[in-house]
């Protein structure tokens, strides 16, 4: 039995954000889909980066005996990556990446995992979410301190715990050695899709669409129709045998890079050896995941008109409001927008110690939309290594002072209580059906760090 991928790679910007954080490698031996956070450079590297990282793993002939020690011996390459690249530029400091990756020898796949992308299998009549996501609001879940329903609308469900970054503390992903068996479909995503699409749409469409190209196009749609708020990438990966295949239905088996590492084909990332270069340079064919050939110019306007028809009127106005902020605030007159940015508040740290901080954490030329306004004599290295990542990102937000207090003092309550689950030395088990609820279409907190 001679196995292989039928695969498909889709990554947009979305409608909100400005520019595309995520980043995939599809290829006949490696899937991975990273996604960025940092700021407005930083998430681009690091997910570029990561992915620079995995893609010579698809040229390499690694046995089925050394896949999984590979696939972590390169994550961790990354990662050093990563801090070197921090160190040698300052102001990108902090960033970090979800990784969901699988390499693939014969019919075995080693599967990694960090942050909250994630990755479903759908097997005969069985969908399931194969990952866990490492976040916040997963955490409190798990620890019987919420429900799943109460996660649903929790207000810092989309602060991430686990992050391939250039952090102090070491945090290692999750693993797992799996059998390609054939005429199973994976999905590998960013959170811009499941955040924003019901679990049971993205099975229906999984199920109903046969084409890996048809179906991750629809599936980007379905995020767009949902207001876009995120960037969206998406990787559907069908198993054949191709043994029972016609010749005419040998799947292509080139090279796919989407996303941020796609657009990169100037910086350090194009410049590393393997798939990931040759397929930079195929950059200027590739609009969002599909090539020219592949996009007509009715289903541009088609995907034109749902974009338009798409964003809700609340992310409109906020749109709108941002960009009337900017520009008021360069021609002078953006008093009343600055004072908007002044009814803000989020968490950071400042020589070690946690800090709140009104505004936004944002400059434009010499003026910084914020200062900080209370010290709260907690050092982050004093928190469990899980909670450090998202106030290292300054990722908590608040539409108030109070509530900023409350979601401290929630975090703080809840750390002191368990232990770290990311602690250096930990042996993570990969579960293959999570308690995880179904995502909604409704998520309102998108702070300047968090996945892009």
């Amino acid at each position: 039995m001679s196995i292989a991928f039928r695969y498909a790679a889709v990554s947009d910007v979305g409608l909100v954000r400005a520019n595309n954080q995520d980043s995939a490698y599809a290829g006949p031996h490696l899937l991975a889909v990273a996604d960025g956070m940092g700021g407005h450079a930083g998430g681009d590297t690091a997910s570029s980066l990561a992915i620079a990282n995995l893609a010579p793993l698809d040229d390499e002939a690694v046995g089925s005996g050394d896949i999984l020690t590979r696939l972590e011996e390169t994550i961790e390459s990354a990662r050093l990556d990563l801090v070197d690249h921090a160190r040698a530029n300052p102001k990108l400091a902090g960033m970090g990446t979800t990784i969901t990756a699988i390499l693939r020898s014969g019919n075995k796949l080693a599967m990694a995992h960090m942050g909250d992308s994630r990755a479903y299998l759908l097997h005969d009549d069985e969908f399931t979410q194969v990952t866990v996501d490492h976040t916040f609001v997963q955490h409190l879940v798990d620890t019987g301190r919420i429900t799943p329903e109460e996660a649903e609308s929790h207000p810092q469900r989309s602060v991430v715990m686990r992050v391939l970054g250039d952090f102090e503390v070491e945090l290692s992903p999750d693993v797992s050695l799996r059998e390609a068996r054939p005429g199973d479909r994976w999905l590998l995503c960013s959170d811009g899709l499941s955040g924003y699409v019901a679990r049971s749409t993205i099975e229906r469409t999984l199920r109903d669409i046969e084409d890996p190209h048809e179906c991750v196009e629809k599936l980007l749609q379905l995020a767009l129709r949902a207001g876009g708020p995120d960037n969206v990438t998406c990787i559907v990966a069908d198993v054949v045998d191709l043994d029972e295949l016609p010749e005419s239905d040998v799947p292509d088996q080139s090279v796919t890079v989407v996303g941020a590492a796609a657009a990169s084909r100037d910086n350090r990332t194009a410049a590393k050896d393997g798939p990931a270069a040759r397929a930079a340079s195929l950059a200027a064919e590739v609009r969002a995941g599909v090539t020219k050939d592949e996009a007509t110019d009715e289903t541009t306007d088609e995907a034109i008109e749902l974009q338009l028809d798409a964003a809700p009127r609340r992310r409109r106005w906020l749109t709108v409001l941002i960009a009337l902020l900017s520009l008021g605030l360069l021609a002078g007159g953006g008093w009343f927008g600055y004072q908007w940015t002044q009814q803000q508040y989020y968490l950071s740290v400042v020589d070690g110690q946690v800090v709140i901080y009104r505004g936004i954490p944002q400059t434009l030329g010499p003026l910084s939309l914020s200062h900080p306004v209370e010290y709260t004599g907690t050092n982050l290295t004093d928190l469990p290594a899980f909670a450090q990542p998202p106030l290292s990102n300054s990722s908590i937000t608040a539409n108030s002072y109070e509530d900023i207090v409350a979601k401290w003092d929630e975090i703080h309550s809840n750390t002191d209580q368990v232990a770290d689950p990311a602690e250096p030395g930990d042996d993570p088990q990969q579960p293959t059906t999570p308690a995880e609820p179904d995502a909604t279409t409704d998520q309102t907190t998108s702070p300047p760090a968090e996945n892009g």
